[in-house]
């Protein structure tokens, strides 16, 4: 990263990463979009904090901040590193990010595997139209496997005996949250839940004309489920460049920002 790309997509879900690429898509026509990844690999400690160390080295490559995106899990990375370094990011989107940002797929179905007395099949096959609305035999066997191996190489932090949590809280930089309406997973209460945390229009400086940039933004993808950007791709990113195109006047060097934290 020689030379700072417009956006960078993170993904540390490397077998969902064909969900990410219609809005990927969408976006390229607009920008440079840089993509990171991270594979967690079944020999080592899941670990957060070492996926934003990693993160960090790759942005000190850079030469001015940019937007960063994530999805699930991704965007609770993305978010982490906001609130670490709102100096390198230009602007934080949240995709299927609720107010407690660790909460994902994984939890919901390890959460249901711990109640149901069935096989690690049976309950994906359940999580299927869960996530992505009935689908035919063969096209769940598909996903199955796909969620499979999430489950084995995903940075989420859940397991079977333990659930993690991240307290609620905000952001220093110009924050624009997305989810489904229909999704089971991040349902419309957990998104609703970022209101006392959006920062309106009074937060952000004034330029040297006056003009007053608007506040952080949260939006409901009608029909959307878990995966909305996938299936409705042009919608969420005229969202995201709308969101951007707002904020192309504010000053990089955001105001001085208080994080809530637990205990």
């Amino acid at each position: 990263m020689s030379s700072s790309p417009d956006a960078l997509w993170l993904n540390v879900s490397p077998a969902l990463q064909k969900f990410d690429r219609p809005l990927l898509k969408h976006l390229a026509q607009h920008g440079a979009i840089a993509h990171w990844q991270y594979c967690q690999t079944q020999d080592e400690a899941v670990s957060m904090a070492t996926a934003l160390v990693l993160l960090h080295d790759y942005f000190k490559q850079g030469d001015r901040p940019v937007h960063l995106l994530g999805h699930g899990i991704s965007g609770a990375l993305a978010l982490l590193y906001a609130r670490r370094h709102p100096e390198r990011v230009r602007s934080l989107t949240l995709l299927s990010v609720g107010v407690y940002p660790l909460v994902d797929w994984q939890a919901h179905y390890y959460s249901r595997f711990a109640l149901l007395p069935c096989s690690r099949e049976t309950v994906l096959a359940q999580m299927v139209p869960t996530l992505f609305g009935r689908q035919s035999w063969p096209v769940t066997q598909n996903l199955i496997q796909l969620l499979e191996k999430d489950l084995d190489n995903s940075l989420s932090p859940h397991t079977l005996y333990r659930r993690a949590s991240l307290f609620p809280g905000g952001v220093p930089v110009p924050l624009l949250v997305c989810g489904g309406s229909e999704d089971a997973i991040i349902d419309p209460n957990a998104l609703d839940g970022w209101r006392p945390w959006l920062k309106d229009e009074g937060f952000f400086p004034k330029d040297e004309t006056g003009w007053t940039p608007p506040g952080d933004r949260l939006w409901q993808c009608p029909g959307g489920r878990y995966f909305f950007h996938y299936h409705f791709p042009q919608s969420t990113a005229e969202q995201i460049l709308d969101f951007w195109q707002s904020f192309l006047r504010l000053p990089v060097q955001h105001p001085a920002f208080e994080i809530a934290s637990a205990g």
